[in-house]
């Protein structure tokens, strides 16, 4: 029976090495309580071996001096209970994985109930607690000598497990593949190609003055109104590097009350409908030889003020230029400066003046006919800069010369995003034309300015 005790005993200091320290004292404490003695010792006590049959019997009914000491050695493993390994920390350099709050538990704080059926279990408790408190000091008390933090690491590191093979006496270090694999879990959709990149923006601009009747300086109350539409469509270079197409359509209607005016409320100060076109196939890094066409009309009737004298009208007059050239694209790595520059030294431009109550001689139009035609050249300058995130500026130049009469056109519109709709616009447009009319009392003639401030609300969509 001794030889059984021996070996029993020899197995339990084994498995009692794993424990910490601290568990390993509070263990060895609770064995010089009576009440508190660990169960392996009901199957071996000898003093209590005649009055107690759980002594003198095995589980399975035989006497313990009937059974050969190997079995006898197996009996008793089946009273004790395994410990967990040991954690995956303490078998490698201190790494960083997360944050951890303290114990919680008082130093007064019960830690064993008294009960031997649950001795045991606390033991652990009391053993995973110190590695705990151990963990925890390591980290938050003492970071200096805490080298590694799994979140920079390169990669994950590998965990290991500990398994206790009390019959060969040792512990077996495994590594355990418990971390993330390299497979991949989330299958991203299929990125389309965008050929086609479109913007729009819809604008409504107001101004408005009131004043009373007997101000002291006089005045007429007036309300402006000025609204616009802007469609561009432009081939993605991204995929596309060799050709260049690009599309812009627009339309511009601005009306004004006209307390003046006898016969009418209000008048038409802006009335255009204007398409330009570009295409082009690389010639150069920044070159393309390209064609580009512009056309340009208005849609309503304008008449002079206090006459029913027609002013302008559909088609009337209507003009369309188109030349073949080189064009010069630029845009910033950022995209938020663009710069076209189209040289077109055969160009074709073409004057229409389809109503018949306007003179048609008046742009350049034989007597009798409806339209004419003269060739020439043209350039062609476009720019977009995108001056702050809410500040930019849109410029249009064009010239057209037919070796006798010139013209020019320069459109500039600068706009201050307030927020998402509400925005305010200064529009300043210059032309000029060798055929202009001069007006009545004034000197202008081939110069003529237009500009205006505007607030008001708009409304933008692009495809990127």
């Amino acid at each position: 029976m001794k030889s059984k005790l021996l070996a029993a005993l020899s197995i339990s200091i084994s498995l009692l090495s794993s424990v910490p320290s601290h568990g390993q004292t509070q263990f060895l404490n609770s064995a010089s309580t009576p009440d508190e003695a660990p169960v392996m010792s009901s199957f071996f006590d000898e003093e209590e071996e005649e009055n107690d049959s759980s002594s003198v019997y095995a589980p399975d009914g035989r006497r313990w001096d009937e059974i050969p000491d190997f079995e006898a050695v197996g009996f008793a493993l089946d009273t004790i209970v395994d410990l967990p390994p040991l954690p995956k920390y303490f078998f490698r350099p201190a790494v960083y994985v997360s944050f951890d709050f303290p114990d919680s538990m008082k130093f007064d704080d019960k830690i064993f109930s008294g009960r031997p059926e649950l001795r045991w279990i606390e033991e652990v408790n009391v053993g995973q607690r110190s590695m705990n408190d151990m963990r925890y000091n390591l980290f938050f008390k003492t970071p200096e000598i805490v080298k590694y933090n799994i979140a920079f690491l390169p990669e994950a590191p590998k965990f290991y497990q500990s398994e206790i093979d009390p019959l060969k006496h040792k512990i077996e270090i495994r590594e355990s593949i418990t971390g993330p694999d390299n497979r991949t879990t989330l299958v991203a959709e299929e990125v389309k190609k965008r050929h086609w990149i479109r913007n729009f923006s819809a604008s409504l601009q107001f101004s408005q003055a009131y004043v009373s009747p007997n101000w002291y300086q006089g005045g007429n109350n007036n309300l402006n109104l000025l609204g616009q539409l802007y469609y561009n469509v432009k081939l993605n270079q991204e995929f596309h590097p060799n050709l260049l197409v690009d599309f812009t359509s627009q339309y511009k209607l601005g009306l004004n009350s006209a307390p003046d005016d006898s016969l009418r409320n209000y008048s038409i100060s802006e009335d255009l409908l204007q398409i330009n076109g570009k295409i082009g196939i690389k010639a150069a890094k920044r070159w393309y030889y390209s064609f580009t066409g512009q056309f340009k009309t208005q849609l309503l009737n304008s008449y002079t003020s206090n006459t029913r004298n027609l002013r302008s009208a559909f088609l009337s007059p209507g003009e369309f230029i188109g030349g073949f050239g080189m064009t010069y694209n630029y845009a910033n790595a950022k995209k938020t400066f663009t710069f076209d520059a189209s040289l077109d030294p055969i160009s074709y431009n073409l004057k229409i003046c389809t109503n018949s109550r306007l003179d048609e001689t008046a742009y350049g139009i034989k007597e009798g006919k409806s339209t004419v035609s003269t060739y020439g050249c043209q350039a062609v300058f476009n720019m977009f800069w995108q001056m702050a995130s809410n500040i930019s500026l849109r410029s249009y130049f064009s010239f057209f010369s037919d070796f006798g009469n010139a013209q020019a056109d320069w459109q500039n519109t600068l706009q201050f995003d307030i927020n998402r709709f509400l925005t305010t616009k200064i529009f300043a447009d210059l032309r000029y034309d060798t055929m202009g009319v001069a007006a009545e009392g004034t000197k202008w003639k081939k110069l003529q300015v237009k500009e205006l401030l505007s607030i008001g609300f708009t409304y933008k969509f692009s495809s990127i």
